[in-house]
């Protein structure tokens, strides 16, 4: 049975990592223009990796074979909301339920130990099949932008 392990994303994670889920959204087919445009879309798109990796605050799991699957991004937001310390998790991938709920746990018990206020989740997390249970609240906040692009 392949045991799973859990660890701080690094730098020399972003390839794998992206490989994942590049693999498991698009197979074969990464190189045609409008997964080309998707990819670049995304969260997970290797700048974003960069980023989050760097932080400090992402996790990947591992099987026996040291290959990802699953990872989540995670960054910390001070001061917003009148919380002193939020987890925003931006993004979670993995080839299981029960991975998924192990990510979804540690950045929970992670930002728990670390004493911060609440962990932010976009509402899709709520779409997943999970086996663990989670007490998700909505954020009542409402939040509208200014796109500064086009």
């Amino acid at each position: 049975m392949n045991s799973i392990t859990y660890r701080i994303a690094q730098l020399d994670d972003v390839e794998k990592v992206y490989q994942f889920e590049v693999t498991a959204k698009f197979q074969d087919d990464s190189e045609s223009f409008e997964n080309k445009m998707l990819i670049w879309d995304s969260s997970f798109r290797k700048e974003s990796l960069e980023h989050h990796f760097k932080l400090g605050w992402s996790f990947v799991a591992e099987d026996d074979q040291k290959n990802i699957v699953g990872f989540f991004l995670g960054q910390p937001l001070l001061f917003v909301d009148k919380q002193t310390q939020t987890l925003w998790v931006e993004y979670v991938s993995a080839l299981t339920a029960d991975v998924t709920g192990e990510l979804i746990d540690i950045a929970y018990r992670l930002s728990r130990e670390k004493h911060f206020q609440r962990v932010l989740f976009a509402s899709s997390v709520l779409e997943l099949d999970l086996k663990k249970s989670f007490s998700f609240h909505p954020w009542d906040r409402e939040t509208v932008l200014l796109k500064t692009t086009k």
